[in-house]
C-alpha cells in the first residue's frame, strides 16, 4: 500500500511510513491539544518538503489568522499559495452571510455541504492536490437538525474526497474525557484512520499526548505517546525516549 509522510515529527515510524494513500483520518481533541497546527503542519510540510499540494479547508478561523499565527513557526503559506502549491478554502465568513476577501470560498448565498464540496473539488483540480484538511467536523455539521444527517454529511465528504485522490485529514473537537471520539460521536466510524490529541495541565505543567486508535490497512502504535508543540511545530515522542530525559 502507498503511504503518505505527515510531516509530524515521530509520526510515521508509528504508522508504517505515513498515512495510506487516499484515506480519510480523524484528528480529534478537546481545546488546546493542538489540532489546527497539527492539520497545518500536513498541509505545509507536504507542499515544502515533498512537493504534494494541498488544499487547507477552514470553517472556524479566518485564513489571514491563520498564516499570521502559523508565522511563528516560520511557516510562510502566502509564499507557497502563489506558488500553487497550498489554497486555503475560507469557508469561516459564509456562514454569517457575509463575503470573504479570499480568493477560494464559499459563496453568500448560503452554506451547505454540496456547496463546500464543489469549491473544494474546483480548487483540488486547480493545483492537482494531494492533500486535504478539513477544520473542522463542527463546523461542517453545524446546520444539521439530527446526527443521520451529520452522519451523511461526513460520509458524502469522506467519499468525494477519496474519489478525488487526496489524503486527507478531518478535524473534530470532544471534551476531554469523553466516552466519544467526534463530536457527534459518528466521525470515527466513517474514516479510515483516527488518531487523539490529549491534554493534561497539572499546575504550571502541560502534558500533551498523542493516540492512534485505529489505522485501517496498518499496523500502528497503539501506546499513549508523548506530543510536543515547539518553534518547528509538533512533534511525537516514544515513551522510552521521555524517560531518558528524566
Amino acid at each position: 500500500m502507498d503511504r503518505v509522510k505527515t510531516g509530524i515529527t515521530g509520526l510515521d515510524e508509528l504508522i508504517e511510513g505515513g498515512f495510506p494513500a487516499s484515506r480519510s483520518v480523524l484528528i480529534s481533541g478537546a481545546c488546546g491539544t493542538g489540532k489546527t497546527i497539527f492539520g497545518i503542519q500536513y498541509i505545509y510540510k507536504g507542499a515544502k518538503d515533498f512537493n504534494e499540494p494541498g488544499v487547507y479547508v477552514t470553517l472556524d478561523e479566518r485564513p489571514e489568522l491563520i498564516r499570521e499565527d502559523v508565522l511563528r513557526f516560520g511557516w510562510d503559506l502566502k509564499k507557497l499559495e502563489e506558488k500553487n502549491l497550498i489554497n486555503i478554502v475560507d469557508g469561516s465568513i459564509a456562514k454569517l452571510g457575509m463575503p470573504s476577501e479570499e480568493e477560494f470560498s464559499l459563496p453568500v448565498t448560503g452554506y451547505d455541504v454540496d456547496k463546500l464540496l464543489l469549491e473544494i473539488m474546483r480548487v483540488i483540480k486547480r493545483i492537482e492536490a494531494k492533500r486535504v484538511v478539513i477544520d473542522s467536523v463542527p463546523a461542517l455539521g453545524f446546520n444539521f437538525e439530527n446526527t443521520n444527517d451529520v452522519r451523511k454529511a461526513i460520509l458524502k465528504v469522506s467519499y468525494m474526497l477519496m474519489r478525488s485522490g487526496v489524503t486527507s485529514i478531518l478535524v473534530s473537537e470532544v471534551q476531554e474525557g469523553a466516552n466519544k471520539f467526534g463530536k457527534y460521536g459518528v466521525e470515527e466510524y466513517v474514516v479510515d484512520g483516527v488518531i487523539v490529541l490529549h491534554y493534561m495541565g497539572v499546575g504550571t505543567q502541560s502534558n500533551r499526548t498523542l493516540h492512534i486508535r485505529k489505522m485501517r490497512a496498518t499496523k500502528h502504535s497503539e501506546d499513549l505517546h508523548p506530543m510536543k508543540i515547539s518553534e518547528k511545530g509538533v512533534s511525537v515522542h516514544k515513551i522510552e525516549d521521555e524517560y531518558d530525559e528524566v
